[in-house]
């Protein structure tokens, strides 16, 4: 795993070892628009209707964390009255790792996390009702139901929550991970997919492997993966292979449908989020039995 950070001042030794946190980064169009002007009547056209511009990744709906990352986040049929989400690691639980095979639904949590805009900067601070959800088998997330509905998150800070996509990415397209941590963004493409990857006690399923362009590092621990060309969250970052090591923990290896084992040394990766869309019905409830629901049941 992307090791959960203790603080501000494992933050510090990082930095002394060289992991310093970089300012905020944002994607921008830098192309301004450009025309002319002529004298000369134009030909008449027919109107087309342009396509709605999309909104270049930022940090606007992501979240810092005690020692880790994450983003307040939302299905498509979310209601604005609906208690928000925030979605991280299962690693990054207050409680600790949960075990092989554990599933935690329901359980209570006062946790506090650190709303940004889309420049960074820090707009307050919004706080946990319940542990919605979390666990580390077949994928590495937790849901945190909040005491804020969306609503009331965007009339007092004016940022949305993330969408949560209903759909697999495809191989090659553009992503981008936001670390609401380190105020960072680390862009790259999705490379593949891992029909297995095992870290020490831990196994999960379909995992969204990096090009190495991501260099993430701990503390980006449930950063949400974000589509470039939609916005839309498609995975939630957690791992790594650190040292070249064979299935350890912080160095993830993959194992094909056959059993072999396959070591990406510098290599990241994020579990996927679309089949978590199904499983949160009205009201933010989790619903594991609903179907299309693929997250494990306690």
């Amino acid at each position: 795993m992307k090791k959960p950070l203790v603080g501000a001042f494992l933050a510090t030794l990082l930095v002394g070892a060289g992991a310093a946190p970089a300012f905020a980064v944002t994607s921008q169009d830098t192309a301004p628009a450009t025309g002319t002007t002529s004298t000369k009547a134009a030909p008449t056209k027919t109107a087309t209707k342009a396509k709605p511009k999309v909104k270049a990744v930022d940090f606007a709906g992501t979240v810092a964390l005690s020692n880790c990352s994450g983003s307040v986040v939302r299905t498509p049929t979310a209601k604005p009255e609906d208690p928000a989400l925030v979605m991280s690691n299962g690693h990054c639980l207050e409680s600790g790792f949960p075990a092989p095979g554990e599933v935690l639904v329901d359980k209570p949590s006062t946790r506090t996390f650190k709303l940004l805009d889309g420049a960074a900067k820090e707009l307050g601070t919004l706080k946990a009702s319940k542990l919605a959800y979390g666990t580390m088998t077949d994928t590495d997330v937790s849901l945190y139901q909040l005491t804020s509905t969306y609503a009331q998150i965007e009339s007092q800070y004016g940022v949305k929550a993330l969408e949560l996509d209903t759909a697999r990415p495809a191989q090659g397209k553009a992503i981008t991970v936001v670390s609401g941590y380190w105020k960072k963004t680390y862009s790259c493409k999705a490379d593949g997919f891992a029909y297995r990857l095992k870290e020490g006690d831990w196994t999960w399923k379909d995992s969204l492997r990096y090009t190495s362009d991501c260099k993430t590092i701990g503390g980006t621990s449930g950063s949400p993966v974000l589509d470039d060309a939609t916005r839309k969250v498609v995975a939630v970052n957690n791992t790594g292979n650190e040292d070249g090591q064979e299935c350890t923990d912080n160095n993830p290896c993959e194992v094909d449908e056959n059993g072999k084992v396959t070591v990406h040394q510098g290599i990241n990766y994020g579990q996927l989020t679309y089949g978590m869309v199904p499983c949160i019905g009205a009201g933010s409830k989790i619903d594991l039995t609903a179907s299309g629901c693929l997250l494990p049941k306690a």
